[in-house]
């Protein structure tokens, strides 16, 4: 790469053409037919593959590529250069400055540029690497200020596009990492992205514009927003996307040259022909002025570059979002050894003596349970059946030995799965308890301070929740309902206080319920916390209490929103508490989305776990994309934030 640095070159940038634009027809959303605003056309005398305004620290610049170079100038001042074949471009604003990302199609290869046009290097390298995933038709940033992450999408024309993380909290990454890889359409051509709605805007040839979703742990769903004639109206091959403040669209058509300017959801406001340009290949928008944005449409034939001004006087700016806690992961289990839905919930079983000797227990849905211990590899799998949910108590006599407990829920059988724990650790599969139940499904346990008796509460699809006493004889172990409970729609997570007697059932769709939890206590509960839509949004899904610093909390999965909350476990049951799960850049974990179980513990897990962790279901792993597994977030990442 060489830079080429001079103040006096001179380049004629004089406008040469100066019209209304015939054909513009402005209007309400799908009604462009109406007679409207008109759009201001004028001709540089240049031409460039692309071209790019904006303003930093109150001067004006200008972004011009072509096949041999890119360079910055201030009006017709060149201030600096890049040899290249930079076909491709795409800016960002970040903290007061600007961000440049550019493909050069000769090599394939990725720079990342800090853009500071008066200094004596305008273009500070940060990133150059090359692309051998993909070719790369076009790229476009994401900056997610909900989860504090600058990310750059790479739009392969082959089906494939990848998510390349930058910053995180306003760390640059040593080099970027590729945090998610997307299958999209085989002809895409143009991506953009709203940081306001977490969407990213994809364009497939002449045929359609799609909606995905942005975020690296979202969903990887996607919804039409508009398609080709005669469905819709697009005619010709799309060659490039922008994003105007309001979330609108503005949309480039290459033969014949076309823009328009559609909404989100893929209503038109207006279309524009260019009738100067015969094949359009870029365009930028630059909104120097509340009331109107500035186009460019470019091309890589020597037609000279087209300014149009487009009155917008309605344009009104959206808040970003606002910034969550995040807390990175610091060990990972193997993935689930099969695709799809498969962990669900988990338990950990404490060593005695040694803390490190701890293990983990995870449900897996389609095969039975899943031991791991503390590097996160799979020790032992027990073959039982499809298990849901699981837990873990203490000191209970089996086959005429010292044994800890874990329970789980067999939906094959609608029936309660015992395992047998001995001081080393292994499992032994200890039978089973029938149920009356028709969808088994949430399961917890409970120990009485009061009496010393072990519980099982497990719940199914229509709400009804049961209590079973586990029952001793040496040598077996039995269940005995002794108490029936109620909540009006389908639960699934639940956890028990023991040192207070308290249940507490998360009602999926609505609330969190609390109980008591004693057996010869009464049957009605009191729903605490309401699902709100916007904090706690449905699937209410894992429950786990902890205890810092002589209080009581209750963590909960916002399955929803892919967030956690922590409360206070106590009236008036006060919100402490909002975060997700981010990614750890260093040890290559990916964050954690739409979680179902969660575990804590205040103990020690031995080294870097000394006062415990949390631990989340991950129903999304990616980096790679594998089967699902569970998370481990050191506690004391999370007191801090409680202190």
């Amino acid at each position: 790469m060489q830079f080429f640095k001079k103040k006096f070159i001179r380049s004629t940038l004089y406008l040469t053409f100066s019209a209304t634009i015939a054909g513009c027809q402005y209007g309400q959303p799908g009604t462009t037919e109406l007679p409207g605003t008109t759009a201001q056309q004028v001709q540089l005398n240049i031409s460039a593959s692309h071209f790019n305004q904006f303003e930093l620290g109150g001067e004006r610049y200008q972004l011009l590529t072509n096949q041999s170079m890119l360079q910055v100038m201030a009006g017709t001042e060149r201030l600096a250069t890049v040899k290249g074949n930079f076909s491709r471009l795409t800016v960002q604003r970040l903290n007061g400055q600007m961000l440049l990302a550019a493909m050069d199609t000769d090599s394939n290869s990725l720079y990342l540029w800090r853009l500071n046009p008066h200094d004596s290097e305008p273009f500070q390298l940060l990133y150059q690497q090359l692309i051998s995933s993909r070719v790369v038709d076009d790229l476009c940033f994401y900056q997610s200020g909900e989860n504090q992450q600058l990310s750059l999408f790479l739009l392969g024309g082959r089906g494939g596009a990848d998510q390349l993380l930058l910053q995180q909290q306003q760390q640059w990454l040593a080099e970027p990492l590729v945090i998610r890889e997307l299958n999209v359409p085989y002809d895409s051509t143009a991506c953009v992205a709203d940081p306001n709605n977490g969407a990213l805007y994809l364009a497939e040839a002449d045929r359609a514009i799609w909606r995905y979703q942005a975020e690296p742990e979202a969903d990887e769903g996607r919804s039409i927003v508009q398609v080709n004639a005669p469905f819709g109206q697009l005619q010709g091959e799309i060659k490039a996307l922008q994003l105007l403040p309001d979330g609108s669209l503005m949309v480039l058509e290459e033969e014949p040259a076309r823009i328009l300017h559609l909404n989100g959801s893929g209503q038109i406001f207006a279309t524009l022909p260019v009738n100067t340009v015969a094949e359009a290949t870029g365009l930028s928008v630059s909104m120097l002025a509340t009331d109107s944005a500035t186009l460019f449409v470019s091309s890589e034939d020597a037609s000279p570059v087209q300014q149009l001004t487009l009155p917008l006087p309605s344009m009104q700016a959206r808040p970003g979002r606002e910034a969550l806690v995040q807390v990175a992961p610091a060990l990972q289990t193997e993935p689930a050894l099969q695709r799809g839905d498969v962990i669900d919930d988990q338990a950990v079983w404490h060593h005695p003596t040694k803390p490190e000797l701890s293990l983990i227990l995870g449900t897996d849905k389609r095969a039975g349970l899943d031991v791991y211990n503390m590097r996160g590899q799979r020790v032992q799998q027990l073959k039982v059946g499809r298990l849901n949910n699981v837990d873990v108590r203490y000191g209970v006599t089996w086959r005429n030995q010292a044994h800890d407990v874990a329970v789980a829920s067999l939906r094959d059988d609608n029936s309660l799965q015992l395992f047998a724990i001995d001081s080393n650790g292994l499992l032994h599969n200890a039978g089973k308890v029938a149920t009356a139940m028709t969808e088994i499904y949430g399961l917890c346990m409970y120990q009485s301070s009061r009496s010393g008796q072990h519980y099982i509460f497990v719940n199914d699809k229509a709400g009804l929740i049961e209590q079973y006493r586990l029952v001793s004889d040496g040598i077996h172990w039995q269940g005995v309902l002794v108490r029936s409970l109620q909540v009006p729609s389908q639960p699934e997570g639940c956890v028990a206080d023991d040192k207070r007697a308290v249940l507490f059932v998360g009602e999926e769709d609505h609330a969190i319920w609390r109980f008591a939890a004693e057996a010869d206590a009464a049957t009605t509960g009191e729903a605490i916390i309401r699902v709100d839509g916007e904090r706690l949004v449905d699937d209410i899904e894992g429950l786990a209490l902890a205890e810092h610093n002589g209080s009581s909390y209750l963590i909960v999965s916002s399955q929803g929103n892919d967030s956690y909350l922590i409360y206070d476990a106590m009236p008036p049951y006060t919100e402490r508490l909002r975060f997700r799960v981010t990614t750890n850049p260093t040890l290559g974990i990916d964050g954690t989305s739409e979680t179902d179980g969660l575990e804590v513990t205040t103990r020690s897990l031995g080294p870097g776990f000394e006062t415990g962790a949390l631990i989340v279901q991950d129903g999304r792993n990616r980096m790679p994309e594998e089967g699902q597994n569970l998370k481990l977030i050191p506690w004391h990442r999370l007191s801090e934030q409680l202190n």
